[in-house]
């Protein structure tokens, strides 16, 4: 499970034990327990949105990731050709200079 689906999952379950917190609060008249259970159902609705986010933002770094993963394997590809063509040139050019008949 996605760390996003573990805050998103997290704040329900604030969210549900803050209800009933605040509903057994307020049916006993316990102010400070009704209280706790309204602060736990926000703490509840901001991890959820928080996991929300989160999972949006981990979705579009994927989806760019995908996207210019060709790019990417392309231009390594490339760099590694210029590369190894130039340590070719090199060598060519250091044999040729050593070489007495050219």
């Amino acid at each position: 499970m996605s760390t996003a689906t573990e805050h998103t999952l997290h704040g329900k379950l604030d969210e549900l034990t803050g209800k009933v917190k605040q509903t057994v609060g307020e049916a006993t008249g316990n102010d400070s327990l009704a209280n706790k259970g309204a602060a736990q159902q926000i703490k509840g609705h901001a991890e959820q949105v928080y996991g929300s986010v989160k999972g949006k933002v981990e979705d579009k770094v994927a989806e760019f990731k995908a996207e210019h993963a060709a790019t990417h394997e392309q231009h390594a590809h490339d760099i590694r050709e210029k590369v190894v063509s130039t340590s070719q040139n090199v060598k060519d050019r250091l044999i040729d200079d050593q070489n007495p008949h050219n």
